[in-house]
C-alpha cells in the first residue's frame, strides 16, 4: 500500500483526468479508497507539521538571546498538555494503520472465481498469457470483473505497475507471485476513420503507442509499467492494459491474435512478432551488438559457439534458439534468452524465420547451401 503511495508522485506527468490532478484517472475498484487515504494521511501531516513548523518559528524568535547572553531556565512542565499531544496523535496513528492494513488485505486476497491470467516479465517486455497457447505482450481483461496475474519473471526482479488501478506487485525470478485487481472503466474505441488514418500514417513500423494513445486494434488503453530498475532498457519496458466490455469482444479480440491473419505474408507477421514478443529488444536488425547477436547477421550465416564449434544459422539452428535458447550459445554472449516453447506455433516460428531471411546478407531467397551441395557442386 504505502510502496504504491511513494510511486504517485512519479505520475504528474501521465495525467488522464485533469491538469490539476496529480493521480491519472481511477479506472478500479481500489483507486477511490486508496487515493482517499494517500490524501486523509497527507492532511494529517500537513494538519500538525504546519504549527508544529510555526511553534517552533515563533519560538525561535520570542526566546532568542544575543550571544553570550545566559539562557533563561525553566523546569517547569503541563502533565495534562504533554500527555495531550503523545495520546491524541495515537489515535491517527491508530486509525492510518487500520485503514492500510485493510487495503493491504484486500489486494492481497484474490476472490473466487476471478479470471487468471498468465503474465511473464523479461529484459525487457511483457508476455500475457491466455491460455491455448495466446501469447500477446498487450493485457486486455474484462469490465467488472476480477482479474488475477499469476507473474513470473525469467531473469531480474521486475514490477508490474498498473497506476490507473492503484495496482502494484514485484515479480521475482524463481517463483510466482499474484495481484488482482477488477477494471471498472472500459477502454474506449476510435473512431474507423480516425484508426484507418493512425495505420496509415504510423507506416510499417513498430506501432506507436505513446503518439496515438490507442492500440493498433483501435482501443484506448491504460498504462502499464516496470517500476523495478532491471537493466539498461528499464525505460521502455511497458505495456498497454486495455478493458473490454463484453466477454465476446475479449474473445473476438483473443482469436484475432491466436493466428496469422490470412491476407498477411509471413514475412510481415514474423516482423509483427519480432516486435511484438520483445526480440527488437535484445537483437537489432542493423548489425548492432545488443544483449544477443544482430538479426541482420542472422540467417545464413556462420556463427562460433561458446565451445569454439561452427554453426551455420539456417532454419534448424533458428528454430533451436527459439525454443532452447540456453543450448547453442554464440560466442561473446551470456545465456540470458527464455524459451518461447509453447508461446510460439509452427507458423509463428516460420514466419519469424522468414522475415529473418528478408534482414539478413542472403536475403528471401533459400537455406544456404550446405557443405555436401557445395561439394556436388564443385565436382
Amino acid at each position: 500500500m504505502f510502496a504504491l503511495m511513494n510511486n504517485m508522485p512519479n505520475l504528474l506527468g501521465d495525467q488522464f483526468a485533469s491538469k490539476f490532478t496529480w493521480f491519472p484517472k481511477q479506472a478500479s475498484t481500489f483507486a477511490a479508497e486508496n487515493d482517499w487515504l494517500f490524501f486523509f494521511i497527507t492532511w494529517i501531516c500537513v494538519l500538525f507539521f504546519v504549527p508544529i513548523a510555526g511553534c517552533l518559528f515563533y519560538f525561535c524568535w520570542k526566546y532568542g538571546k544575543p550571544k553570550g547572553q545566559k539562557a533563561e531556565s525553566n523546569t517547569a512542565h503541563n502533565t495534562p498538555l504533554e500527555l495531550a499531544w503523545s495520546i491524541l496523535p495515537s489515535f491517527f496513528l491508530v486509525a492510518m494503520f487500520v485503514m492500510g492494513a485493510r487495503s493491504y488485505l484486500n489486494q492481497r486476497t484474490v476472490p473466487e472465481g476471478a479470471n487468471n491470467i498468465g503474465l511473464k516479465a523479461f529484459k525487457w517486455g511483457w508476455t500475457m498469457d491466455y491460455g491455448k497457447g495466446v501469447m500477446n505482450p498487450e493485457l486486455h481483461i474484462l469490465v467488472n470483473e476480477p482479474t488475477k496475474l499469476s507473474m513470473r519473471s525469467s531473469d531480474v526482479i521486475h514490477s508490474v505497475f498498473v497506476p490507473a488501478f492503484r495496482a502494484k506487485k514485484d515479480v521475482v525470478p524463481g517463483r510466482y507471485n499474484y495481484m488482482w485487481f477488477e477494471a471498472d472503466v472500459a477502454s474506449e474505441q476510435v473512431s474507423k476513420e480516425e484508426l484507418e488514418q493512425a495505420i496509415i500514417e504510423n507506416g510499417d513500423g513498430v506501432w506507436d503507442y505513446d503518439k496515438w494513445q490507442f492500440t493498433q486494434d483501435g482501443y484506448k488503453f491504460f498504462d502499464l509499467y516496470c517500476t523495478e530498475y532491471c537493466g539498461k532498457n528499464h525505460s521502455v519496458m511497458q505495456t498497454v492494459v486495455v478493458v473490454h466490455e463484453t466477454v465476446e469482444d475479449l474473445d473476438a479480440w483473443i482469436e484475432k491474435v491466436s493466428k496469422r491473419p490470412v491476407d498477411q505474408t509471413p514475412e510481415a507477421w514474423g516482423e509483427k512478432l519480432y516486435n511484438q514478443r520483445g526480440c527488437a529488444g535484445c537483437h537489432s536488425i542493423d548489425g548492432s551488438k545488443r544483449v544477443g547477436p544482430s538479426f541482420k547477421e542472422s540467417y545464413g550465416n556462420k556463427r562460433t559457439l561458446t565451445d569454439g564449434d561452427p554453426i551455420t544459422a539456417d532454419e534448424d539452428y533458428i528454430r533451436n534458439s527459439i525454443l532452447y535458447p540456453k543450448k547453442q550459445i554464440v560466442a561473446g554472449y551470456q545465456p540470458v534468452m527464455p524459451s518461447y516453447q509453447g508461446q510460439l506455433s509452427d507458423d509463428d516460428i516460420a514466419s519469424i524465420i522468414a522475415y529473418l531471411k528478408t534482414v539478413s546478407d542472403y536475403g528471401p531467397k533459400a537455406a544456404p547451401k550446405t557443405d555436401k551441395e557445395e561439394t556436388s557442386t564443385e565436382e
